[in-house]
This record gives structure tokens, C-alpha cells and sequence, in this order.
């Protein structure tokens, strides 16, 4: 499968998928104008690259400064996606960065990690 790099812009992160690593990334800030289209096609390469993997250790690095709450819905279905993938025998881990002076990132890890509670998350203040 053919890895999926997108560079980051003012109002959208940088999205480096490298699969054949099993190493995925997203940095920046995420408020695109349409959160829903930006990540429409990351999504569908995640979850085509999740259902070819069996037994697989895959890392998720997330280095969010900021993000909108139309981009909080897209990075939702993200952790759904991996959610599915550890249920389905996948070992997903989520490095989750933020400001150790951002409360408000690190709760929204926190509430990530409540959420989706098949995946290993760690937390890593910066």
C-alpha cells in the first residue's frame, strides 16, 4: 500500500501515513475549512490500510497545538478506526504530544483514552 503524506498548511496538519512502518502521524493545527473533506480520503486510506493488517504493532503519533471542534468529529472517526483495529487482534499505540501548559490537549487525550480503552495511549507533555 502507497504511504500517504500530506504537508501541513496554516489551517491544516501535516498527515504522514507510513505504512510499510506502521508509523502514522499527524502534526499542526487542524481547522480546515471543511474538516469533513481534508479528512475524508485520510480516513478511507486508514481504515484500507487497517483492514490489510493482522497481528500488527502500529504507533500513532498525534502533535496537535490546536484543533476545531469539526476537526475533533474527524479525529473521532481516527480513533475509531484504530479502536476496530486493536479489537481486531492489532496492537495500536497512540503518543499523544501536548503543550505541558495546555490543559485543555491534555484532557482531550485523557478523554480520548476513556473513550477508546482498547488502545494504549501515552501521554507526552512538551
Amino acid at each position: 500500500m502507497e504511504n500517504l503524506y500530506i504537508a501541513a498548511t496554516p489551517s491544516s496538519p501535516e498527515v504522514n501515513f507510513d505504512f510499510a512502518q506502521h508509523r502514522l502521524s499527524v502534526r499542526g493545527e487542524s481547522y480546515p475549512e471543511n474538516a469533513a473533506a481534508f479528512y475524508g480520503d485520510i480516513i478511507k486510506s486508514l481504515r484500507d490500510y487497517l483492514a490489510l493488517c493482522t497481528d500488527t504493532s502500529i504507533t500513532m503519533d498525534i502533535a496537535l497545538a490546536y484543533f476545531n471542534s469539526s476537526s475533533t468529529k474527524m479525529l473521532f472517526n481516527i480513533f475509531e478506526a484504530l479502536n476496530d483495529a486493536q479489537r481486531a487482534g492489532n496492537k495500536i499505540t497512540v503518543n499523544w504530544y501536548h503543550d505541558e501548559e495546555d490543559d485543555t490537549m491534555l484532557e482531550f487525550g485523557q478523554e480520548l483514552s476513556d473513550d477508546f480503552t482498547d488502545i494504549t495511549f501515552i501521554n507526552h507533555a512538551v
